[in-house]
């Protein structure tokens, strides 16, 4: 019987002899699918984003991908005024969805909301009773139609124990969110020291409100609600001009002037505008119909993978296979100037060695896309397949042939 070095000796001069016979070609990199070829409607150039002449900051976000398309000092810090409300709307929803508050509620309107927010401020206001309760989805829709501050801060207390607290948590989901430059201390946005946002935070919040809530979000777009004898309309302008805004919020105080936050889905494409600071209720919504139209009409989104479907491949080293498959977790979309999808450019960055064992959903890389010659989309490339490591002999190999490579 031959001994164990023997046995080694042997297989490792075969992996030399077998080496010397095949060819020295390296393997190029592997490179993601291209997207499927767009149907050619000519290139058409895109003139510049018609900006508001006074708002101190305005963005044009498309919804889908969370991409800014257009915008001008947006993440400098603003006070977001009435806007805060769709942050108190997505606590709500949040704290509702698990479990801890219910649509149907009694929430009282304490005396502290109505002194602080009710009709004897100067501040909108919703007109619910002091010292008398109402459905929490009610109070809800006095706050999101009417603005009501009352409204505000009837259901932080209910919802928290106090607007300190209820304060806390809208920092906590914000940060969730990702809004990275805003800080509240209030649920209904009066101005206050410390309590602050910024348009690209906000175009991030009106997103996620969208897609995580969208119930909540469906108040928005009710134009007029009625407490007792009092019908107050809704103050977004745009609900009346365009039947495909939804939402969001309007906003104003002297500190932050008339401020907009607006929705609008025309066939599969939903785009999201924010505008701070202009110089009336009209402007705001003149502005943000402009910015909405410019987008429609330059823009267009298109899913370039979808997720658990293979991007590329890559070669994996000491596995029981020899390639792994790779595509992305989340479906990957891009806005893009109409037009132009056929000219992206997509690319891969992986390592360049891959050794076995590789889980299923294992992040490999990175997918990127590029039109030109700047990145406008990237999603993290995952196995779709797992790879589970080779036998001893396949591994003694792997392990030559890198080896070799490497020299």
């Amino acid at each position: 019987m031959k001994s164990a070095s023997a046995t080694g000796a042997a297989v490792i001069a075969a992996l030399a002899t077998a080496a010397f016979g095949l060819a020295f070609a390296q393997q190029p990199a592997p490179q993601p699918s291209a997207p499927p070829a767009a149907v050619a409607s000519g290139e058409l150039p895109v003139p510049p984003a018609p900006a508001p002449k006074v708002a101190s900051a305005w963005l044009l976000m498309d919804y889908a991908t969370g991409q800014v398309l257009a915008g001008e000092n947006f993440d400098k810090r603003v006070e977001p005024a009435s806007i805060t409300k769709v942050m108190t709307s997505y606590v709500i929803a949040a704290e509702m969805k698990n479990g801890k508050v219910k649509a149907d509620d009694p929430v009282m309107m304490s005396e502290n909301a109505w002194r602080s927010g009710g009709a004897g401020t100067d501040g909108s206001y919703s007109g619910f009773e002091v010292n008398k309760t109402a459905p929490l989805e009610q109070m809800e829709k006095g706050m999101v139609v009417q603005s009501g501050n009352d409204a505000a801060i009837a259901l932080a207390e209910h919802v928290a124990g106090s607007e300190e607290a209820f304060a806390s948590l809208m920092n906590q989901y914000a940060k969730r969110i990702g809004m990275t430059g805003s800080h509240f201390v209030n649920p209904h946005g009066l101005s206050a020291p410390e309590h602050y946002s910024t348009a690209h935070d906000l175009a991030r919040l009106g997103r996620a409100l969208i897609h995580d809530y969208p119930v909540a979000y469906s108040y928005n777009k009710i134009k007029e609600f009625t407490v007792g004898p009092i019908t107050q309309p809704n103050r977004n302008l745009l609900l009346w001009r365009d039947p495909s805004v939804d939402g969001i919020k309007t906003g104003h105080h002297s500190g932050a002037g008339y401020c907009l936050m607006a929705s609008a889905k025309r066939g599969d494409q939903r785009l999201i505008t924010v505008v701070m600071g202009d110089t009336s209720e009209n402007q705001r919504a003149v502005d943000s119909q402009a910015l909405l139209n410019w987008g429609f009409r330059f823009f267009e989104t298109h899913t370039l993978y979808t997720a658990g479907k293979q991007v590329a491949k890559q070669k994996v080293w000491k596995g029981q296979a020899d390639e792994v498959r790779l595509g992305v977790a989340e479906p990957m979309l891009v806005s893009v100037p109409r037009g132009r999808y056929a000219q992206l450019k997509p690319s891969m960055d992986v390592p360049k060695t891959l050794v076995a064992p590789i889980k299923k959903g294992q992040k490999i890389g990175t997918a990127k896309v590029s039109l030109d010659g700047k990145v406008i989309a990237q999603a993290p490339l995952v196995a779709i397949d797992g790879v589970e490591e080779g036998g001893f002999f396949k591994r003694l190999w792997d392990e030559f042939w890198m080896w070799w490579e490497s020299t």
